[in-house]
């Protein structure tokens, strides 16, 4: 009697494990499936770049780029992964397939559309010079025998490099924006020059004064992708959509307009 009920004992074992098992691998497929079926658009930025890109105090993404990518993604059917960077490492990211496109306020020069593709434009800003208000730099020739500073990678970084020979200051060439603004206050830079966008921001918060650089239009910004990426025509008729019914257009009010 003893073996028949440990035999029976053991048959109701076996008989729960594999059930056990058999709803595992249901679940593991199912979750398998849940993974394969969910899109991820997987976006690099270089958050230091307000109003475009920044991090609030708890650390969450913000910023123009930012809710635009979230619109695009929307739009695509994707969830936004987003990837915070250096500027100067951003194409490279493009370039090796770490990521499926870059927004940092990125403007679409004929230098990096040699690496990378580039959206339709979305906006476009200019430039400015920003210094404290002790100093009383007017113009370019004003600037002669000071420093300016520059973030590495960016299309200021090549303008200042040409306008240095010209004008006679000194550039120094750092990893931020928000580097850029200490140096400032810390008067290792003499001037920062920057996005026009940006520029008015800081100079509204830190009480900064500046003038626009009267010597270039650079070309706008566009979101970037990787050579012959399949999301560009999709992407484009996403801004199209956005500028024609006006999202773009609020989405500017509130982050642009109002610096």
């Amino acid at each position: 009697m003893k073996k028949i009920i440990g035999t029976l004992t053991l048959l109701v074992l076996v008989i729960t494990l594999l059930a056990a098992c058999g709803k595992s691998e249901a679940n593991s497929e199912g979750n398998n499936q849940n993974t394969e079926d969910k899109k991820i658009l997987k976006m690099a930025t270089s958050a230091d770049f307000p109003p475009f890109e920044s991090r609030d105090t708890a650390g969450n993404y913000e910023g123009f780029d930012i809710d635009l990518a979230h619109m695009v993604a929307k739009e695509l059917g994707y969830e936004l992964e987003i990837e915070d960077m250096k500027f100067d490492g951003l194409v490279g990211a493009l370039q090796s397939g770490r990521v499926d496109m870059v927004m940092a306020g990125m403007s679409a020069t004929e230098k990096r559309r040699q690496n990378v593709e580039f959206s339709t434009e979305y906006n476009r800003s200019g430039e400015m010079f920003i210094f404290k208000p002790t100093n009383a730099f007017k113009d370019l020739e004003s600037l002669k025998g000071k420093t300016i500073g520059v973030q590495l990678g960016t299309i200021q970084e090549e303008g200042a490099d040409a306008l240095s020979e010209e004008y006679g200051f000194t550039v120094k060439k750092v990893d931020d924006a928000g580097t850029m603004i200490q140096e400032l206050n810390s008067n290792r830079i003499d001037v920062a020059y920057m996005d026009k966008s940006v520029a008015k921001g800081y100079i509204k918060e830190q009480d900064l004064q500046g003038f626009d650089d009267p010597t270039t239009s650079s070309p706008g910004m566009g979101i970037a992708f990787p050579k012959d990426s399949d999301l560009v025509e999709d992407v484009n008729k996403a801004l199209k959509k956005f500028e024609e019914n006006g999202e773009l257009q609020k989405l500017k009010d509130k982050w642009l307009n109002e610096q």
